[in-house]
């Protein structure tokens, strides 16, 4: 009895879900402003991370090179430093409740919230030839993601915020209709972090998805990172001060720096005085590689063992398929489905 009642003091750490596509290397920017926090959450949270292959097929995929990229982000996601046995580490398609709940929640979900997505928009004007119903209702298939593992928190972006307040509305709806099924999820934001723009358009943020001078890859190496940095936009001037309107691209080379040292921009900042562009270009480049270098050999050493790397996928999926055939069993009884 005593130890009934010591168990039931302890409090269950908050859950939290993230997704990251395997569409590509992920950038400088996903690092700092999302990927190195995830270490910092195992020990205080309940997290799962999920590569995100379904998403994934909205656009039209190369099937070696889907399996591929894959495998590199299990590898990238290890070599950050996630622990497997603290962290669930798996495979989005190896958990066949997603796509089953994605059905559920499209019978509960309304043309007009889906064509008021701004993404879809942006999406669609970058795809027009492959405008799929995937790409339409993706956003509920996100919202399965996040409900299925009766998520607390979810890290979000601010190009994220509206699909997370679609799954809370769709999550509130369920829940009116059958009681208690679902948790409403919260948006997590991260303490340390820092919005990473891009090299040769300082005004919109960095993505894998432009040209390759606008962004750091995370498996860039140290030349291909030297010669990214020399070509990033400055401007005529040739003070070094942090002033995003008027020194958008300047501002965002020291802040890449701020966040890979931690020192504070006003220290920084006097650092450089008297200094050139030259100067800052090539101390964000050592600083860059001084980040990368340890991630990349980690990465190197993951990808060269098969088994391992298979041992945690496999393990990852069925952890996250206990907790997900949960809810799904849950969510199917409450709408009347017959038991199997």
């Amino acid at each position: 009895m005593e130890q009934t009642n010591q168990n039931a003091t302890v409090e269950r750490k908050k859950r939290i879900l993230s997704g990251i596509q395997p569409s590509g290397t992920p950038t400088l920017g996903n690092y700092i402003g999302a990927m190195r926090n995830w270490k910092l959450l195992e020990d205080q949270y309940d997290c799962l991370y999920m590569i995100a292959d379904l998403h994934a097929i909205t656009v039209r995929q190369e099937p070696a090179k889907l399996r591929a990229q894959s495998m590199q982000m299990l590898s990238l996601l290890l070599a950050i430093g996630l622990d497997p046995e603290k962290n669930v580490l798996f495979f989005q398609s190896h958990v066949h409740q997603h796509a089953e709940m994605g059905w559920l929640l499209n019978c509960f979900t309304y043309m007009g919230e889906m064509s008021r997505m701004t993404q879809f928009k942006d999406k669609s004007a970058k795809h027009a030839e492959n405008i799929n119903c995937g790409l339409f209702t993706y956003p509920v298939l996100m919202a399965g993601d996040i409900l299925l593992y009766q998520a607390n928190l979810v890290p979000v972006g601010a190009d994220q915020t509206q699909h997370l307040e679609i799954c809370r509305d769709i999550a509130t709806r369920f829940n009116a209709l059958y009681s208690g099924v679902f948790t409403i999820p919260e948006g997590y934001s991260p303490k340390v972090g820092g919005r990473v723009l891009s090299l040769q358009d300082p005004r919109k943020k960095m993505s894998k998805s432009d040209p390759e001078d606008c962004f750091i890859s995370i498996l860039d190496t140290p030349d291909v990172v030297r010669r990214k940095y020399r070509r990033a936009v400055t401007d005529s001037e040739a003070e070094i001060r942090f002033d995003p309107e008027n020194k958008p691209g300047v501002s965002n080379l020291l802040s890449i720096l701020c966040a890979l040292t931690g020192e504070q921009m006003e220290t920084l900042t006097a650092s450089f005085e008297g200094k050139g562009y030259g100067a800052l270009k090539d101390a964000v480049t050592e600083a860059t590689v001084q980040t990368l270098t340890p991630i990349q050999e980690r990465f190197n050493q993951y990808m060269a063992d098969k088994a391992y790397l298979e041992s945690v996928y496999r393990q990852g999926a069925e952890r996250a398929g206990r907790i997900a055939e949960r809810t799904l069993s849950k969510a199917m009884r409450k709408i009347g489905f017959v038991a199997k």
